[in-house]
């Protein structure tokens, strides 16, 4: 959900200062300072979206100077991305000095120390789109040229992007935790080939890239489609048209393979859905039904090897993660399960 703030509550003296510490806490450390401080206005707010967050600015004109000494001082490592909403904004980093405004797109790196100021008139909006840089699957050199650099939002995929970012705000906060995590994924992904495309428009992206917007592709689906019954390996694999040997290989160097990884998601979602008080009164094999299951004794074996007790004492028990004897319920795979469950895989 979005977690909203606004310096409307406080006294008018101390609302700038309030604001220093909402950006150094939500954005990233940074020194701040405004012409009439008695005069400031500002609203943030904040959405997880797994991997990543979005983050709404609204504010008086101010200026703002990220030093390497507060760089040291605090450094989230994120690729921020700016959209702006209304007003107009200046940035320089990396020798790139550059005026955006509304509908423009701007990006720079915690890391790099930059200066920025939003001009005198309206007061500025901005959504942010926070990334780790890891996150991110592309060189480091690549995106360096982009930073400070106006990226135009009215065309191929900035236009995409910038509505993608235009619609989590507007509907995001709707979804739930599961999905918000998709949509982060999502997010990575299309910023990723905006980015790429930007800084090498005819150039192609490079093989371990591709692999990894692939992967993202694949791990959204399989969320999407838990609770079909027919999903595995091989629908996966034709849904993204490759060979079900070619998905294998995708997740070679993760800790669980395709099946081993619908198979856990599956059962956490069960496990969170029995211990819901408000689905108390549906039926244990309706839960499993919902995630997949068709089949009431195998999911009721699968439960148990997974978590060390039955679906139907766990609910009755104290619905919060333990079995009924108070103890925790095994995580899904742990100890001698982890084994069972490996080799109900692959059989």
């Amino acid at each position: 959900m979005w977690q909203r703030i606004s310096a409307g509550a406080l006294p008018a003296a101390e609302r700038f200062d309030w604001y220093n510490d909402v950006v150094a806490r939500t954005l990233l450390p940074t020194a701040l300072s405004a012409d009439r401080d008695a005069d400031f206005h500002a609203e943030a707010a904040a959405l997880p979206l797994g991997v990543a967050q979005l983050s709404e600015f609204a504010h008086s004109p101010l200026r703002s100077r990220r030093t390497p000494a507060l760089i040291r001082r605090g450094d989230p490592e994120q690729y921020q991305l700016a959209l702006m909403t209304r007003g107009r904004y200046w940035l320089s980093q990396c020798r790139s000095d550059t005026l955006i405004g509304p509908g423009d797109m701007i990006l720079w790196d915690t890391s790099h120390p930059h200066e920025a100021a939003s001009m005198s008139g309206p007061p500025v909006g901005v959504l942010i789109l926070q990334l780790p840089r890891e996150a991110v699957p592309l060189p480091t050199g690549r995106i360096d040229r982009l930073l400070g650099l106006r990226i135009p939002a009215d065309a191929g995929t900035g236009a995409v992007l910038a509505d993608f970012i235009g619609s989590l705000d507007s509907h995001a906060a709707g979804c739930a935790p599961a999905e918000r995590a998709a949509l982060g994924s999502a997010a990575v992904q299309l910023a990723a080939a905006c980015l790429a495309g930007r800084a090498d428009p005819y150039g192609q992206p490079p093989a371990e890239f591709r692999a990894q917007v692939l992967r993202r592709q694949i791990d959204a689906f399989i969320e999407h489609h838990l609770g079909d019954p027919a999903l595995g390996p091989g629908a996966i694999a034709a849904h993204h048209h490759i060979s079900v040997r070619t998905l294998h290989e995708l997740f070679r160097g993760r800790p669980e393979g395709v099946a081993a990884s619908i198979r856990r998601r599956r059962l956490e979602r069960c496990r969170a859905d029995l211990a819901r008080p408000d689905l108390g009164g549906r039926p244990v094999q309706a839960v499993a039904a919902r995630w997949g299951y068709t089949n009431a004794s195998a999911f009721s074996r699968a439960f148990r090897e997974a978590f060390g007790v039955s679906p139907r004492d766990f609910r009755h028990g104290t619905g919060d993660g333990h079995r009924p004897d108070g103890r925790p319920a095994r995580s899904v795979g742990q100890g001698r399960a982890a084994g069972t469950l490996r080799a109900a895989v692959r059989s």
